[in-house]
């Protein structure tokens, strides 16, 4: 028996020893992990944190009974922090940016809506509630480690207090000259401080955005123009804005996806041209990337930037003027063709349009392609029946096309557009709800080949609709909403899109020639780059 006593007691020293080291292992990791994947490497996690000395070092000062609440408090804060970077690392990894702490809630349920498309309910509702539990449960885990360091540190506080002077020795060894673990890997860490200092700093930032964007949106220059000076130089044609779902610069500049799409572009240059159409290429730079189209459509109807969903908020309760307003106040009908709309969307009113046409309205019965509610040719199609196909006033409408949506496969095939129809053909197609693996858990390469082949498939359902709809009197601008994921993209990517205007009569295209853009549906890699919310008051004014 007291031989089995003393095995007993030496397992639960050993234990306590092990789970003690398991603390400490968790607690720096918490404090010098990454906020994005590609800083993702071992030398990260080998490096010394300033913080944790600190932390140390205060458990050491302080009287015993303030330890304990000190080590909630600051274990708490730890875990927090590392559940922030985790939504960093799901932000950078769709978005190419971090998560803010104050504006980017609201981006939280088109997420979770995008999982309930795509992989079901059941996925949309586990991924919830997976994310809510990961989260208590980094907070508790960095809590009750803390807590355990904390006790560990009042038990040898000796051993302790002569670890922390050579550690600090060390720290301030390497800090001195900067030395490195890795390019931009410093041994001596003060990451976590860093960290907690910018979102501190971008909290504030947030806080104030709201009544600074507000004053933006208050100067307009075209605030109070007769409808009767606006537009006279396209008196009489139908304009058709499409934007085209994640068609970004990566699509005519990536290595992988430039080739197909822009092969897919200049053959539609020379169909066009074929037709008598002309066409003027460049570049905008969107508020966004990898998602949040909405944003980037209000940015180039508005002439505002709007990168964050306060922003979107603030300007659908505005009168700013947009360019269905202007379209509309200068005698068009102006319609916003929505097939992403499927639930009440009370904002549409801010745009100004006659009708807006939901995915409801626009009588698709055929299948889902991955997110698309309907393919981008059954779109343009219901749009020309509704709207062109009879006698009609010149018509603006504003359609943003779905089917290079991520995840950008199952893809329809084209269709002749007789054939069109309710989108009953489209049911012998392989369609279906794709599930989420099909971007993170494939090859890169893979997932670049299905967004370059969705791109095509929107070019080129554009090009045909031109050439089987067009007339001298029909004038088409599309652009992109957004650069894809950075799993297209890569890293660094930036957040240009391509933007093009077609027209047969040589007089619209003769009023872009101040512009400097490019010939062609492909901007070349010169070609002008400006930000998106200048479109509207560029194009207000060419066309004044």
């Amino acid at each position: 028996m007291p031989e089995g006593g003393a095995d007993g007691r030496g397992r639960r020293a050993v234990g306590t020893v092990a789970l003690t080291v398991a603390a400490a292992v968790f607690v720096v990791s918490a404090l010098v992990v990454p906020s994005q994947f590609d800083r993702f490497t071992p030398a990260a996690f080998l490096r010394l944190p300033l913080e944790g000395l600190l932390g140390v070092a205060l458990a050491l000062v302080l009287p015993e009974r303030a330890r304990r609440p000190a080590a909630v408090a600051g274990g708490a804060l730890l875990g927090v922090l590392l559940v922030v970077k985790a939504l960093d690392l799901g932000f950078h990894a769709v978005l190419h940016r971090p998560f803010d702490l104050v504006l980017d809630w609201p981006l939280l349920t088109p997420a979770v809506d995008y999982v309930d498309v795509t992989a079901g309910r059941f996925a949309a509702v586990a991924a919830v509630v997976g994310a809510v539990a990961l989260a208590v449960a980094l907070v508790v885990l960095t809590t009750r480690s803390v807590l355990r360091l904390t006790r560990a540190v009042g038990r040898h506080r000796l051993v302790v207090t002569r670890s922390v002077a050579v550690v600090a020795v060390v720290w301030l060894t390497c800090a001195a000259p900067g030395l490195r673990l890795a390019p931009g890997v410093p041994i001596a860490s003060h990451s976590a401080a860093e960290f907690a200092y910018d979102r501190a700093r971008q909290v504030g930032v947030g806080l104030r955005d709201k009544d600074r964007f507000a004053a933006e949106a208050a100067v307009d220059a075209f605030r109070g123009t007769p409808g009767d000076e606006l537009l006279t130089a396209l008196r009489g044609k139908d304009v058709v804005l499409a934007f085209v779902e994640s068609y970004g610069r990566a699509a005519v500049e990536h290595p992988e996806i430039a080739p197909r799409v822009g092969a897919a572009l200049d053959a539609g240059t020379a169909r066009l041209a074929a037709a008598g159409y002309g066409s003027r290429s460049a570049f905008l730079t969107s508020p966004t990337a990898g998602g949040g189209s909405w944003l980037a459509q209000a940015t180039l109807m508005s002439g505002l930037w709007v990168d964050n969903q306060q922003r979107y908020r603030t300007l659908v309760s505005s009168d700013r003027l947009t360019l269905g307003g202007a379209f509309r106040q200068a005698g068009w009908r102006s319609v916003g063709v929505a097939p992403g709309i499927t639930r009440a969307w009370p904002e549409g009113g801010f745009f100004d349009y006659h009708r807006v046409y939901a995915s409801g309205d626009l009588g698709y019965r055929g299948p889902r392609f991955g997110y698309a509610t309907m393919p981008d040719q059954y779109t343009l199609a219901a749009f020309q029946r509704a709207e062109r196909d009879a006698d009609h006033a010149p018509v603006m409408a504003a359609i943003p096309l779905l089917s290079s949506h991520v995840p950008w496969s199952p893809l329809p095939s084209p269709v002749g557009w007789d054939e069109v129809g309710d989108g009953s053909v489209y049911r012998a197609m392989t369609s279906g709800e794709a599930p989420a693996e099909a971007i993170f858990g494939r090859d890169p390469a893979a997932v670049r080949a299905d967004y370059a082949r969705s791109v095509e498939y929107s070019v080129n359902t554009l090009v045909s609709y031109v050439e089987t709809y067009g007339d001298d009197d029909l004038v088409l601008v599309f652009l992109g909403d957004h650069q894809p994921a950075p799993t297209v993209t890569g890293d660094g990517a930036g957040r240009d899109v391509p933007v093009t205007v077609v027209a047969r009569d040589p007089a619209v295209l003769a009023r872009t020639s101040g512009w400097g853009w490019s010939e062609g549906l492909k901007p070349g890699p010169d070609a002008p780059v400006r930000p998106m919310h200048a479109f509207r008051d560029q194009f207000l004014t060419t066309f004044r």
